[in-house]
């Protein structure tokens, strides 16, 4: 019985040796000390004398043994290197999520894009009013330029920033259609679609305030011009003015006359398709 004890214990000295000479482990295994029992002592020292010599000597002393190795599957994730860039991305939110070549994200997935955006058509934007953090966004657009509908003075860190960025930017102030004694005009509406429409000057982001009713008025207009059905024009006024689209937008959009619109720019500059 002790001499199968001492046999045990050299077998788990051994092992231990050789993994502790092991240059090429990836990661260090914690190590814990483990001291024999008084039972294992006392037993020892009924065996013969070369067997109670090694027991005692080995009872008296502490063991190291090591953790057995992770799975081979695991050793990519858990290496020191990939180790802070997985947890990194562990806490990613999900749509934002985008992995490339196993470890790499793609930037385009942090930009920031401004309320109610969304593409009109071919070079042509739809926004509510942009903001310093939709900066790096509009810059993946390469505009060349911003026509805005609002009435207040332009933000100077705007007008900079578009200046700088080579942007050019066009301000109609129209008013907004509010009953009873507010319009939107009519002959703002007509050269700012001239202009929508000129391809010299897209990309083109058109935006007011919130981007719901001027822009949407507006981008009704440019569907007439499109042969839209009333029914998909309103359809898609409401679903960006939303919770509160108005009568008077509507209304407008209707009787909007674009029969002289596509006449007033030059053939060269006119969208194709």
């Amino acid at each position: 019985m002790g001499s199968n004890e001492a046999d045990v214990l050299k077998a788990v000295s051994k092992v231990h040796q050789q993994l502790s000479n092991d240059s090429k482990r990836t990661l260090n295994e914690p190590e814990f000390s483990s001291e024999s029992s008084s039972s294992s002592s006392s037993s020892s020292s009924s065996s013969s004398s070369s067997s109670s010599s090694s027991s005692s000597s080995s009872s008296s002393s502490s063991t190291s043994v090591s953790l057995p190795s992770p799975p081979a599957f695991l050793k990519p994730i858990l290496d020191p290197t990939n180790l802070i860039i997985t947890l990194k991305l562990l806490f990613l939110p999900g749509p934002a999520l985008s992995i490339f070549n196993g470890l790499e994200t793609d930037r385009k997935a942090f930009l920031n894009p401004p309320s109610n955006f969304a593409v009109v058509a071919p070079g042509i934007f739809r926004s509510s009013f942009p903001r310093v953090e939709n900066f790096e966004f509009l810059e993946s657009l390469r505009l060349k330029t911003v026509l805005t509908l609002v009435q207040e003075d332009y933000p100077e860190i705007l007008v900079q920033h578009y200046a700088k960025k080579g942007i050019k930017l066009i301000q109609f102030k129209i008013p907004g259609n509010k009953e009873p004694f507010v319009h939107i005009p009519e002959d703002k509406i007509r050269i700012a679609l001239r202009k929508v429409l000129d391809t010299r000057n897209h990309p083109i982001l058109i935006h007011c305030n919130k981007g719901k009713h001027r822009t949407g008025c507006l981008v009704g207009c440019l569907r007439k011009l499109q042969n839209w059905s009333s029914t998909a024009i309103f359809d898609e006024y409401r679903r960006y003015a939303f919770p509160k689209s108005r009568n008077m937008d509507q209304q407008f959009i209707e009787l909007f006359d674009h029969s002289a619109v596509w006449e007033e720019i030059e053939v060269k500059f006119k969208p194709t398709g």
